[in-house]
C-alpha cells in the first residue's frame, strides 16, 4: 500500500519514502486515515514502529490547510518528556516537511538550554511548537508564545510524561489550551493514569493498539548472561574485544554508575564516555552526534536514552544493570534492530538479579536461556526466594504510599487514645 493510499499528499509521501518507509508501518495505516478525519486518537505500538510518522504526516497536512497566517499562530502542540524527544521529533517533522508548497515554521524548545534564544526564536511565530512541558511552562511566562490557537494537541510517550512527574505542568498546560481541539495520544503502554488523562482529554477517540507478532517484530536476538555483579565489567571488556562490536550503547542504572563504567573502559583502551542527565544539554547532544557518526565505540548510559534516541543500524544494547521494569527493557532494547535491521540486545544477570529477570520475562512473555561464559562463570551464592525482585516498578511503596501508610498509623494510634 503507497502512502498516496492513505490520503497523503504527494509532497509528504515523497518526504515519507525519503525517510525510508517504503510503504506505511501498521501504526500509520490504521492512525493517519483517523487523523486526517480529525479524529482523536490513542496509539500503541512497539518501539521503532514508525509512530512519530503515524502523527507527524497527518498533522503537516492538516496545517497546510489554511496556512496564510501572519503573523504565524500556534496551531499544533507536541508535547514530549525529554530534550532528546523534543529534538528528535522536531527533526522528523522538518524531514516530512521538506517538500511541503507551503513551508511550516517548526519550533523545538526545552529546558537545560538558555532560553533567550528560544525567545528569539519564536518572535516571528511557529505553526508547530514540539516542547518538554516545564520550558513550554516558562516561555509561556515571558508572553514568548500563545496556546489560543492550538487546533491539535500531541502527547508522545504520555505514560513517560506522567511517570516523570509531569502531571502538574500538564494539568497547567491543558488549562491554556483551546477546549475545541484534536488530541492525539501516543504511549507505549496505557496504565491507569494515563487511561484516566486519556477519558478527561478524548472525545470518542479512535483507538490504534497493533501487538507485536512474527512480521512486525523487530529482529532482535536476546541473550542473557549469568555472571557476577563485580565480574561485569571485565565481561563488557571481554565481548566488545571477542565480538568486534563497533557500536555499543551500554544501559546502567545510575549517572555515578555511567560515569564510573565509562571511566573503568577507557582506562582499558575502550574509546568510551558517559550519557546521563547530570550532562548539559551541549554535551548530550554532542556525545549522541558522535555516537551517531561512529565517533564513540561505547556510550554508557542511564534510561534517559531508552526512549526517544534514534541510531540508525546500531548493532548492540547491553543491559550491564537491569531496568526497573518490564517495559523500559522493551524500550532498551528497542533501541536496536530498528527500521528492519535486526540488532542483538545482551543482559548481564548475576544471581542476586536472577528473580527481578524472571519478573521481566513474565511480563513480557519470554523464557530466554542462560549463558555461562569460560571464565566468567557465577560464584555467588543464590539469593534466597522472594528476594531480588523488588527492583520491579510498581511492587515498592511510592513516596505517597508511604505517607499514606504514615497518616494511617497516626490516625490509628489518635482512634486507641480516645
Amino acid at each position: 500500500m503507497p502512502f498516496s493510499a492513505l490520503g497523503l499528499s504527494p509532497e509528504l509521501a515523497r518526504a515519507a519514502g525519503d525517510l525510508g518507509f517504503s510503504t506505511p508501518t501498521p501504526i500509520q495505516v490504521q492512525a493517519i486515515p483517523a487523523i486526517l478525519r480529525g479524529a482523536d486518537l490513542t496509539g500503541s505500538a512497539q518501539t521503532g514502529s514508525g509512530k512519530t510518522a503515524a502523527f507527524g504526516l497527518p498533522l503537516l497536512q492538516l496545517l497546510q490547510q489554511g496556512r496564510s497566517q501572519t503573523p504565524r499562530r500556534v496551531r499544533a502542540l507536541v508535547l514530549v518528556p525529554t530534550r532528546e524527544l523534543a529534538a528528535q521529533v522536531g527533526e522528523v517533522l522538518r524531514s516530512l516537511g521538506q517538500h511541503l508548497p507551503l513551508p511550516l515554521r517548526i519550533a523545538v524548545v526545552f529546558g537545560g538550554v538558555s532560553i533567550n534564544p528560544q525567545m528569539m526564536g519564536l518572535r516571528g511565530g511557529a505553526d508547530v511548537v514540539v516542547a518538554t512541558p516545564g520550558r513550554l511552562l516558562d516561555l509561556l511566562d515571558h508572553n514568548a508564545l500563545k496556546l489560543a490557537s492550538v487546533e491539535l494537541l500531541v502527547l508522545d510517550e504520555a505514560d513517560r510524561l506522567l511517570d516523570l512527574g509531569f502531571a502538574d505542568e500538564l494539568q497547567r498546560l491543558l488549562a491554556l489550551l483551546p477546549a475545541r481541539r484534536q488530541t492525539l495520544f501516543f504511549s507505549a503502554t496505557f496504565p491507569p493514569d494515563v487511561q484516566t488523562l486519556a477519558e478527561t482529554l478524548l472525545r470518542e477517540p479512535v483507538r490504534v493498539e497493533v501487538p507485536a507478532t512474527p512480521d512486525n517484530t523487530p529482529g532482535i536476538l536476546q541473550r542473557v548472561i549469568q555472571v557476577d555483579a563485580d565480574k561485569r565489567t571485565q565481561l563488557l571488556r571481554h565481548l566488545l574485544k571477542e565480538s568486534g562490536w563497533d557500536r555499543v550503547l551500554v544501559f546502567v542504572a545510575t549517572r555515578y554508575a555511567a560515569e564510573h563504567v565509562a571511566w573503568k573502559l577507557h582506562q582499558s583502551g575502550v574509546f568510551a564516555t558517559p550519557f546521563h542527565g547530570d550532562l548539559s544539554q551541549g554535551k548530550r547532544a554532542e556525545v549522541l552526534a558522535q555516537f551517531k557518526n561512529e565517533q564513540w565505540d561505547v556510550v554508557v548510559t542511564t534510561d534517559l536514552a531508552a526512549r526517544g534516541i534514534d541510531i540508525e543500524q546500531l548493532p548492540v544494547v547491553v543491559n550491564y544493570d537491569l531496568p526497573r521494569s518490564a517495559v523500559d527493557y522493551v524500550h532498551r532494547i528497542g533501541r536496536t534492530g530498528r527500521a528492519g535491521e535486526s540488532g542483538l540486545a545482551v543482559s548481564f544477570v548475576s544471581n542476586g538479579t536472577e528473580a527481578h529477570f524472571r519478573l521481566i520475562e513474565k511480563r513480557q512473555n519470554l523464557s530466554l536461556p542462560r549463558e555461562q561464559l569460560p571464565g566468567f562463570e557465577p560464584t555467588e551464592a543464590e539469593a534466597p526466594v522472594g528476594a531480588g525482585a523488588g527492583g520491579i516498578k510498581g511492587k515498592r511503596p511510592n513516596k505517597k504510599d508511604k505517607l499514606r501508610a504514615a497518616q494511617a498509623s497516626l490516625d490509628s494510634g489518635a482512634d486507641k487514645s480516645r
